[in-house]
């Protein structure tokens, strides 16, 4: 999300400033593409060649992945480099941090705790979490659960009150996800509960709080069991706070300002992202889970309604939040849901049609792309949609 990006970008820039010791590293790789087809010929795959090239081009992304999934098969198409020292090409099955593409696991899992019973969608968070949240803007208890997974709480994000550089001169600490909630409550309420919406990564903290609270096992565990498991995602993990990404993977940079070298912060502690954006996944995987998740196979028919109720944000492009899922409307037409995501070193876009395809997009830079990445991270994925439900069609 653009506001995490900024977040971010002001905290490498501080502590790069403070002369904080992290490892820069200077080049931009060679700009290539390759990929193993599945699915369409050449004219199909022109246009997303011609996009991943921009983003390792004219954006300035090191390097660049894209992943679609439909009905007969998979496509996999990467550009420039996953290692700016060694000029290794970015793996096919690469993994990688997905930032804020947690939040529809996370809401997955809360949504099935919704339709178990044992959670409900319109009750205070007060009732899981008593205390932690009783009075802070909130005298008649309504901060629901429902408010916490669409940003309509007015909890403020906790990004907003981390001190860049106490992060980055010890990429490897642990953070309690309590300190970081306490440090958004030391903040007033964006608005009343309710009232609007702005995206809150601390809304997504309690939720995993919350997960904890009645599962009596953590965030991790719960996707775990429930989601990473059924589904067969063997490169999506839920690292805690172990700060290596296991298998294949591209490096993770950042550039603190235009002119700037890369620094290199692959590894780092998720923790201080939590149950907002922790995780490591794949293209295939994250496709896979999407495709799963809007086709029913997760959810209840009631619960998967829910996450799909959405809400306008404002978003010139229109899009609209429901439960931890966001729908945006399609060049060519009908909607598509997903999710995007931002995290030291990688920025991720993806997308799904019901009953249709699913695609994922990865850069790993982050920030310091151009200010069109999103936007051209975002006509990938809807291209490659676009071209998946004509290849469907065909």
């Amino acid at each position: 999300m653009i506001k995490q990006r900024r977040a971010l970008r002001g905290a490498i820039t501080l502590a790069v400033a403070a002369g904080v010791a992290v490892s820069a590293l200077t080049g931009t790789g060679t700009s290539r593409a390759d990929g193993a087809a599945g699915v369409g010929g050449a004219a199909d795959q022109a246009e997303l060649r011609r996009l991943l090239n921009r983003l390792t081009t004219v954006d300035g992304g090191p390097g660049a992945l894209l992943h679609l999934r439909e009905q007969r098969g998979s496509t996999v198409l990467t550009s420039g480099v996953a290692d700016v020292n060694s000029q290794a090409p970015v793996p096919r099955d690469s993994g990688f941090r997905i930032g804020s593409m947690t939040k529809p696991f996370v809401a997955t899992v809360v949504l099935q705790l919704v339709g178990e019973h044992r959670v409900s969608l319109d009750a205070p968070v007060d009732r899981y979490l008593p205390g932690v949240l009783r009075g802070y803007g909130d005298p008649g208890r309504k901060i629901t659960v429902r408010r916490l997974l669409q940003h309509t709480s007015g909890v403020p994000d906790y990004l907003a009150s981390l001190d860049p550089q106490e992060i980055l001169k010890d990429p490897l600490a642990h953070h309690d996800t309590r300190d970081l909630v306490d440090l958004a409550l030391a903040r007033p309420p964006v608005f009343a509960p309710g009232t609007g919406w702005s995206y809150s990564n601390t809304d997504y903290l309690l939720a995993g709080m919350l997960i904890e609270k009645v599962t009596g096992h953590t965030w991790g565990e719960e996707v775990q069991e429930r989601v990473i498991a059924p589904l067969g995602l063997r490169g999506t993990s839920v690292p805690g706070d172990a700060s290596a990404i296991p298998g294949p993977h591209p490096r993770g940079y950042v550039r603190p300002g235009r002119d700037a070298p890369l620094v290199d912060l692959t590894a780092f502690n998720p923790s201080v992202a939590g149950a907002s954006g922790g995780m490591i996944s794949s293209g295939g995987d994250v496709d896979r889970f999407l495709g799963a998740l809007v086709g029913g196979e997760l959810l209840r028919p009631a619960q998967l309604r829910e996450m799909m109720r959405t809400r306008p944000t404002g978003a010139p492009d229109g899009r609209a939040y429901g439960l931890g899922l966001e729908s945006r409307p399609l060049p060519c037409g009908g909607l598509y849901w997903g999710h995007g995501g931002d995290v030291f070193g990688y920025e991720t876009a993806s997308g799904a049609t019901v009953g249709g395809s699913q695609a994922t997009v990865m850069v790993n830079l982050d920030p310091g792309g151009s200010d069109a990445q999103s936007d051209d991270m975002k006509r990938a994925v809807q291209t490659a949609l676009c071209q998946g439900r004509s290849m469907t069609s065909r």
